[in-house]
């Protein structure tokens, strides 16, 4: 491509850009009123529910029995399971340890 042709097609590209950017500046305050108005309304913008130390110490619970159920066989896992069920979450978490070690 000569030097030419590629000097004008390059004004052509830069000409465009100049245009879209002033196209995108002119409409935007219309698009920030728009995007603010949906998040308000369609409840994306809300915020996460606050955690009581109760519930924080459930999750963390759980997720020491997800942890150790991991590294553990489908069989063993039945077992842990069942145990669960029995014993509660404690002595689940204990057997599966005992089970992986």
């Amino acid at each position: 491509m000569p030097s030419a042709t590629l000097a004008r097609e390059l004004r052509t590209i830069r000409k465009s850009f100049r245009q879209l950017a002033s196209a995108f500046s002119r409409i935007a305050p219309a698009l920030a009123k728009q995007t603010i108005a949906s998040i308000s309304d369609n409840g994306s913008g809300r915020r996460s529910p606050r955690l009581t130390a109760k519930h924080r110490a459930a999750l963390k619970l759980q997720g020491r029995y997800m942890g150790t159920l991991r590294g553990l066989k489908p069989r063993q896992r039945v077992k842990v399971k069942r145990i669960r069920a029995a014993k509660g979450i404690r002595a689940a978490i204990a057997a599966a340890r005992r089970m992986g070690v």
